[in-house]
């Protein structure tokens, strides 16, 4: 199973046949870093132009994402129905939804219509894909080499959608909400006792695919600001939700960092939760204070923007010698 999804995430991409569902990792990256620069412009009184530099650049990468992977749906669909069916990466097609929630609020400074529609779409995509993932996995018979941090993506983007909607106001709006937060909480604690279990006990996980490791910490990064969007205040649970991401990130991080694995595609999957963890890092030093929390919350985010910086030129590189 691991060398299939070797193969995806390293895979050339001249051909649109060769687009993998994944690389739209790099879009929920870039739009979470716009918005977590958001969030220092409203704190620190940074210029807005950063924000609004990343998030057209994030709507850009979709619109050129979106275009080749429906142009492999149309003329490759056997390679589509294949990367679906994978028990691994059929759970990055959850990628497609969260992109469109995050894009909705990177729009939302612009056109609140726009941010509705957006936030509609991305709802109807991400709790219909969730259902299908979590559905499939309840067929049973699932090889224990299958379990991967992949299948968090159906929780998480369901919390993704109280991200983005939890301060949308409506009555509809608020019970979709509460949906979504159920829907995701429940859904990545089971999975995150499931992969734990499968990281200790299972043989070590490919190479490819050891990135996607900081995939375990976003449950409790995203479940912060989902938590504290929902009760509108930063209590003490929502403290162990954010210390909790911040251990999981330097042990996941420190790993990586000692042994990196060779450079490939799948490295885009620790770009959204690290912009998960710089947002839940702002809000949490904004509503507690305190000058150790400030450097954290600075330290993250300059972190977080060395990081999709570096992912992007080496992402980049590696297509540039493709086409040579």
């Amino acid at each position: 199973m691991e060398s299939a999804h070797e193969t995806f995430t390293t895979a050339t991409l001249p051909s649109t046949r060769n687009l993998p569902v994944n690389l739209f990792g790099s879009v929920m990256s870039v739009a979470g870093l716009a918005l977590a620069w958001r969030l220092a412009s409203k704190r620190y009184g940074v210029g807005i132009a950063i924000s609004d530099s990343i998030g057209i650049v994030a709507l850009l990468l979709f619109a050129v994402l979106a275009m080749g992977y429906l142009h492999k749906l149309i003329r490759h669909t056997a390679a589509v129905r294949q990367e679906f069916d994978h028990p691994v990466i059929g759970s990055f097609f959850g990628t497609i939804g969260i992109s469109i929630l995050l894009l909705s609020s990177v729009v939302a400074s612009y056109s609140s219509g726009a941010q509705w529609l957006m936030w509609s779409i991305g709802v109807a995509v991400t709790l219909a894909l969730s259902a299908v993932m979590i559905g499939r996995l309840l067929n049973g018979n699932a090889a224990p080499a299958s379990v991967a941090p992949a299948w968090l993506i159906a929780g998480v983007g369901s919390l993704d959608i109280v991200v983005t909607g939890g301060s949308l106001p409506g009555p509809w709006a608020r019970e979709i909400n509460l949906l979504a937060a159920a829907i995701g909480g429940v859904s990545a604690l089971v999975f995150f006792v499931l992969i734990f279990s499968r990281l200790v006990h299972q043989a070590p996980m490919a190479d490819a695919m050891r990135p996607s490791k900081m995939i375990l910490m976003a449950p409790f990064a995203v479940g912060f600001v989902a938590y504290v969007n929902l009760m509108q205040t930063v209590d003490r649970f929502a403290a162990l939700l954010f210390y909790f991401g911040l251990f999981l990130f330097v042990i996941i991080a420190w790993r990586l960092v000692r042994k990196p694995p060779p450079f490939s595609l799948s490295w885009w999957a620790i770009g959204f939760p690290m912009a998960a963890l710089s947002s839940a890092a702002l809000n949490y030093a904004g509503a507690v204070g305190g000058l150790g929390l400030e450097l954290l919350a600075v330290t993250l985010l300059i972190v977080l923007s060395l990081t999709i910086i570096a992912l992007a030129i080496r992402s980049l590189c590696a297509m540039a010698e493709v086409r040579a």
